[in-house]
């Protein structure tokens, strides 16, 4: 049977119910990676499948079969980013010098996830490290955007967002240290969580900037990004920055707080200057005005016109990128006996990063240590400053929320991206408003340009309002019914090579 669309409840009803098996369900996604994204339109979302995911099926089915009971996430094939380690399964971290590494440890999130009932399905693509918004890399090189073979789909996540726009898996674990799960997310018409750092454990996933990075939950409902976060948040011992989930109210009751969710009464601020100002922002402006107008009819509070005095400088004073990730990268791997290199500097010398990802020049230009860098004390000083006066605002115009674009322009084309249009300290995305300042945002699908590319809005909330976050979504999710499948050619009928070599 088809699962096009597939929830992780309603699966959870089809188990219970005897009309389906996770083994079913792992030969039917299976099926779908080998004929689009090793064949067909070959997405170029799936790294590496998990050999073992349709024996781990199996066994959950069994267990079922034997017990009757079910786990949080009994048999649910879920896609991790490339950038979490994964016992017995490569893990590339977007680079082709760790095309042969397999980790002996999972990362905590996917010691969670087995534990929970979730099948590993895949590793899914990204750029080398993360370092950069887009999704080419020395391992894969680019990953296309189900809805325009020719766009982008963003990144540092790209292979979970067009994994989970093409129905490639049920649930998809992403990351975000200045926009990885969201700008994706809004270039692939999915949800996606960027929660407060520290919610979820970053143990097991490369860093980038380590006060910045956390993994997220993407899926094409809220119900599903609720579902993972369930799973995903909760203090590791191994984290220290995971102290903050100890105390927050939301953990293991995302799904159940969704119910009754309601626009009516929201109050919802619209950031002015997060707008974009380039003739190409124009079709992404008019989707995210058009969706707070929506917003307000459905009897949320609308307060328009607000501003940050100085947002771009705010966004520029206080962008690390370029200062910390050196330090961060390298410390990863020097806790890596088994790994192939065991520091920044001898990736950059192999030269065995992809080209076009020029936030790796950026960083190898930085310090070794971070805080030595002049401007380094100032700039982490100026991120405590920018949350507070993000904050200010929210008090002063009395809202919970702040909407903006997510990101301020459509998914650029490949050959944009090969003309450099962009580069990473360039690229006009709004996520990094949210990852710099250390508060929690989510994406949201709100239409299409006139030429069929998503359009997602950036919704900003208070340190620790995931559950806010996520009522919100569920409620413009019920009113606006945002969620468009990409169309492709349909799957063949016929076993493939890779569902049959799973067996």
């Amino acid at each position: 049977m088809p699962h096009e669309e597939l929830t992780a409840a309603a699966f959870r009803q089809q188990l219970l119910a005897g009309t389906t098996s996770s083994a079913d369900l792992v030969r039917w996604y299976l099926q779908r990676i080998a004929d689009l994204d090793a064949a067909g339109p070959c997405l170029g979302a799936v790294v590496t499948v998990n050999p073992d995911a349709l024996a781990d099926a199996e066994a959950l089915d069994a267990a079922f079969a034997a017990t009757g009971e079910l786990r949080p996430l009994h048999g649910v094939p879920v896609l991790v980013k490339d950038q979490a380690e994964t016992a017995g399964i490569p893990t590339a971290f977007g680079s082709a010098l760790f095309t042969h590494y397999v980790p002996e440890r999972d990362a905590t999130v996917v010691a969670r996830l087995r534990e929970a009932g979730a099948v590993i399905l895949a590793k899914t693509a990204m750029c080398d490290f993360a370092a950069g918004w887009f999704s080419f890399s020395s391992r894969g090189e680019h990953t296309k955007n189900p809805y325009a073979l020719d766009r982008e789909i963003g990144g540092s996540s790209a292979g979970t967002a067009a994994g989970l726009a093409a129905n490639l898996g049920l649930l998809g674990v992403a990351e975000d240290t200045g926009g990885s799960v969201r700008v994706p997310g809004s270039f692939a018409n999915l949800f996606g969580l960027r929660p407060t750092t520290g919610l979820v454990s970053r143990t097991g996933f490369s860093p980038l900037v380590h006060f910045q990075d956390t993994p997220g939950p993407m899926g094409r409902t809220v119900g599903d990004v609720a579902a993972l976060l369930d799973v995903m948040a909760g203090y590791d011992p191994a984290d220290p920055f995971t102290a903050v989930a100890a105390r927050s109210r939301g953990l293991g009751n995302y799904v159940t707080a969704l119910a009754g969710a309601d626009l009516s009464g929201a109050r919802v601020g619209v950031l002015e200057d997060a707008f974009g100002a380039r003739p190409e922002s124009g079709p992404v402006n008019d989707a995210v005005r058009a969706a707070v107008e929506e917003l307000r009819a459905a009897g949320a509070e609308v307060v328009d016109g607000l501003t940050l005095t100085g947002l771009q400088d705010w966004i520029s004073q206080t962008s690390l990128y370029s200062t910390q990730s050196k330090e961060d990268i390298t410390a990863f791997l020097a806790a890596r006996p088994m790994a192939p290199v065991h520091s920044f500097d001898e990736i950059y010398a192999s030269g065995t990063f992809h080209p076009l990802t020029d936030l790796m020049n950026d960083i190898a230009a930085g310090p070794q240590v971070a805080a030595e860098a002049p401007d380094y004390h100032r700039m982490r000083l100026r991120q405590e400053e920018f949350r507070r006066a993000l904050l200010h605002l929210m008090a002063g115009a009395d809202v919970d929320v702040l909407v903006y674009p997510t990101v301020q322009v459509p998914p650029p084309t490949r050959q944009e991206l090969a003309d450099l249009r962009w580069t990473a300290l360039t690229f006009p995305t709004n996520t990094v408003i949210a990852s710099q300042s250390g508060m929690p945002a989510m994406t949201v699908p709100v239409g299409t340009t006139q030429d069929g590319l998503p359009v997602g809005m950036d919704v900003l909330g208070r340190p620790l309002t995931e559950t806010h976050l996520l009522r919100f979504a569920r409620a413009w999710e019920m009113h606006a019914q945002p969620r468009r499948a990409p169309v492709l050619p349909t799957a063949g009928a016929a076993p493939s090579a890779l569902a049959e070599a799973s067996r």
